[in-house]
């Protein structure tokens, strides 16, 4: 599927088979929120972002109403993939919102403002995608770009 932001005038190409996969490890953890982080990479002028895989956290925290997840023992993980596919890096989060909106939360928007301003991540833009679920599929789902303190969401 291809998303896109006019604003910016640039799109997401994400396949159904990922989508699906991250639809799947969603509605597994219902009624619970989970996620993950998005791996992906831009074509030459960086108007078009691939995301190609997920890497899922070792060690998190899922509720009803929060996901949060921790870097503790995914570096090994984040070693093997760029060392597998070397052009291919961290590019977003994504997580569920069980029987919820995609709309994003103050704290989803404080997570990727925490991630910008960490040294040792170097992400700008990083993307954002909010996938509502139920128990059996998928709701609804939207993609979002941060961008100077906002997200600009895709369509």
């Amino acid at each position: 599927m291809i998303l896109k932001n006019t604003d910016k005038n640039v799109e997401i190409l994400i396949s159904n088979e990922l989508f699906k996969k991250l639809s799947t490890y969603g509605i597994n953890e219902f009624p619970n929120e989970f996620g993950g982080f998005l791996i992906g990479y831009y074509s030459n002028d960086f108007k078009t972002l691939t995301i190609s895989d997920t890497i899922l956290p070792k060690v998190y925290t899922g509720t009803p109403c929060l996901f949060q997840r921790s870097i503790k023992g995914i570096q090994k993980s984040f070693k093997e993939f760029y060392e597998r596919k070397p052009n291919q890096y961290y590019v977003g989060e994504w997580h569920t919102h069980p029987n919820g909106s995609t709309q994003y939360s103050s704290t989803d928007l404080q997570a990727m403002t925490n991630i910008v301003n960490c040294e040792t991540v170097r992400i700008t833009n990083p993307i954002l995608l909010i996938i509502s679920t139920n128990k059996t599929d998928v709701n609804n789902f939207r993609f979002y770009l941060y961008e100077n303190g906002e997200l600009l969401p895709f369509m």
